[in-house]
This record gives structure tokens, sequence and C-alpha cells, in this order.
């Protein structure tokens, strides 16, 4: 008789609620004008110095490990496309943050030796036929950096070994984006751009635990 380790449960229900969040976003296959390309923002200082052992797209377990990460459960989505609306397949999309102390995975990070060390910190996911992509990670907080910024996710997105879209997320609707820089600079040139650098983090009907799903969509 088979033995089932407790961690292949979570990966399959990460799974399971990945194709759940999935039905949170839609990517019109057809436009009457070219779609705006997603804002390119700066990197930061804090891109991983040292990969975590695990870089897979769920963030909240690492390798074998049964103890998950601290903080708010996101189901994190979309489609990576063309300014036409074509799916772009074999994109490796990153993405980094704090974990649910504001420490980022980094060894010149502030307070470092905080960094929750059943959180990866950083993920990666190659598309499919779809363009779509999906992490399991954590809502994000502010971070100690000695400087206030809002929350975000860094994204970097990557094609035939090059990359050619770094950006951030922002979470729609939080006071302190408007004081940001880089959000001012960064979250486009339109007012009704269709595309944005915010998101909406929205509880998953039927969960639990309180999980929310998030979308984003990246046009390149």
């Amino acid at each position: 008789m088979d033995i089932q380790h407790p961690i292949d449960i979570t990966r399959r229900q990460v799974i399971q609620k990945s194709a759940v969040a999935a039905v949170f976003f839609t990517v019109p296959g057809l436009f009457a004008e070219e779609l705006e390309r997603t804002t390119g923002t700066t990197e930061g200082p804090f891109y991983p110095d040292h990969m975590p052992l695990d870089t897979d797209n769920d963030l909240l377990v690492i390798g074998d490990s049964i103890t998950p990460a601290v903080g708010k459960v996101v189901q994190l989505t979309g489609k990576v496309t063309s300014t036409s609306g074509e799916p772009v397949r074999n994109a490796i999309v990153e993405i980094w943050q704090v974990d649910a102390n504001g420490v980022y995975s980094h060894s010149r990070a502030p307070d470092h030796e905080m960094f929750d060390k059943n959180f990866q910190g950083f993920g990666r996911f190659e598309t499919g036929p779809t363009g779509e992509y999906r992490f399991r990670t954590i809502m994000p907080v502010d971070y100690r950096s000695g400087t206030s910024r809002p929350p975000h996710i860094h994204y970097a997105i990557n094609q035939h070994g090059r990359r050619i879209l770094t950006t951030q997320l922002f979470i729609k609707g939080n006071e302190s984006n408007s004081k940001d820089s880089l959000f001012r600079t960064g979250r486009g040139r339109r007012s009704n751009s269709t595309h944005s650098l915010t998101v909406d983090f929205t509880p998953i009907p039927g969960s639990k635990t309180g999980e929310l799903a998030a979308c984003f969509n990246i046009v390149i």
C-alpha cells in the first residue's frame, strides 16, 4: 500500500486551488487596438543573491518540509501576452518579495537574520500554450529597508535566456501607493490604461483558511 507523504497533499492542493483561482482572470482573444505594454520598474537591491533550495511556484513550502511559511495565503495568477493579445509561451516568470516580517531573502537585507526560513521568498514558473502562470505565496507587506515603501511583489520576465521585463505589482487601493516614487513613475502613461500595476486581492469563495486570489496580467 502506498503511503502518501503530507507534502504530496500540499502540492496537489496547490494545483487544485490554482485551477479554481484561474477563473478569476481572462484575457480577450481579440482586441480592437493594441494592448499597452506593462510598464517596467527597477529591480531593486534585493533580488536573491543566494537562491533558495527550492525555486518552484509554491513559495509557502520549501522542498519536503511540512511547515508552511507564515502569512496570509494568496493564489497569484495571470497571463503573459503580446501587445496583440497573443499568449507568450515558454516565458520564465520570476517573483520575489519580503516574508511576513518584511524581510527579503538577501544576505544584505535589513534584519536578514529574522527572515522566515520556511518561506522561499522567490519562485519561478514557465508559461505554457495559454501564457498562463500561477504562484502560491503570501500577501505582500511593508518591508524593513529603512525606506518606507508600499507592499509590492517584484516580477521579472525572461525569454530565450534574456530578461525582457522587470516590474512590480502593487495592492489596489493601498493608501501608500501614491506616495511611492516608483509607483508614480511606473503605473502607466494613461489613466484609462488597459494595463495596471495594481491588482485586487479578493477572498476565494469557500476557502476555510481565508485564502486570497490576485491576478496580474503582463503584456510584453
